[in-house]
């Protein structure tokens, strides 16, 4: 066993380097050799395999061949619209023969590429040939030259994409978790569902009115006293119930105008409550509450 393999035993073991000279390495902890999977080893095993790749350290590797071949152009500052083909040939070969050496299947698709540039160099050094309408040949490095300028511009788009911040990458979304009591909270009455009932009570008025013209004093407060000895006999009353004598009465819709004013007159002056459950509910109207 040469020094090389025991290095690799040693890293594999947690075993110190060997000396110089090519002797045994001190013991550790003062007895054992070296400490496996954390117990003590107090002699080196007979049948160790070490795989010849085991201590093999991976760089990070081209995404392919025209990404190797743009490196080698821009490392070099060649000119992509006038690429030295001998040269960089040359090298790209150089490197597809190292990476064929240890994966032929990662080495296929690098050595297509190899076929092209040599197929490209080739007619390069053939005699150009005018073609019949006098005009200058094509030159054989165009197409992959737009190939590469292709690729690079999706490459650069790539990386302004990727440093785009990112959810989980570069920043998290915060979140806040709020209690909500679980006691019920009934909504207060909407100025919308009163008009609603105002608009019902004033379309059942106009069905039961008379046509008699006659002119009548109404007094607001007579009314508001009305509404009072009617709640003072009722925990509660329906809005609509207020309205019911006048409608029966056939008064017309005069009364049935001042009484809401003087209910609302009430409501101003708090001496009466209008109330709701919940949202499209019948609207109840009661005395205000005087704490004692």
């Amino acid at each position: 066993m040469n020094h090389s393999e025991q290095d690799k035993l040693a890293l594999a073991l947690e075993l110190p380097s060997v000396a110089p000279d090519g002797t045994s390495p001190e013991t550790v902890d003062g007895m054992a050799f070296a400490r496996l999977y954390g117990e003590p080893l107090f002699q080196l095993p007979q049948d160790l395999y070490i795989p010849p790749d085991a201590l093999e350290i991976f760089l990070e590797a081209f995404e392919g061949p025209l990404d190797l071949l743009l490196y080698l152009i821009r490392k070099q500052n060649f000119n992509v619209l006038d690429i030295p083909m001998s040269q960089v040939t040359h090298q790209y070969l150089a490197y597809v023969e190292q990476i064929r050496k240890s994966n032929l299947e990662l080495a296929a698709e690098y050595l297509l590429m190899a076929a092209m540039l040599i197929e490209i160099k080739s007619r390069m050094l053939l005699p150009v040939k005018k073609a019949d309408s006098d005009e200058d040949a094509e030159d054989p490095r165009a197409e992959l030259v737009r190939r590469l300028l292709e690729y690079e511009q999706m490459k650069l788009a790539a990386q302004k994409l990727d440093q785009v911040p990112q959810l989980g990458r570069d920043f998290l979304r915060s979140q806040v978790f709020i209690e909500q009591s679980l006691a019920p909270r009934f909504p207060d009455v909407d100025t919308t569902d009163l008009q609603a009932a105002w608009a019902d009570v004033l379309k059942r008025a106009k069905l039961n009115q008379h046509h008699k013209i006659s002119r009548e004093e109404l007094s607001v407060r007579e009314h508001m006293s009305q509404i009072l000895r009617r709640l003072q006999h009722a925990r509660f009353m329906e809005f609509t119930e207020l309205f019911e004598d006048a409608i029966r009465s056939g008064k017309g819709v005069p009364v049935v105008v001042v009484n809401f004013i003087a209910m609302l007159e009430l409501s101003r002056e708090s001496l009466v409550e209008i109330t709701q459950a919940e949202p499209y509910a019948p609207i109840y109207v009661r005395l205000a509450y005087t704490p004692a």
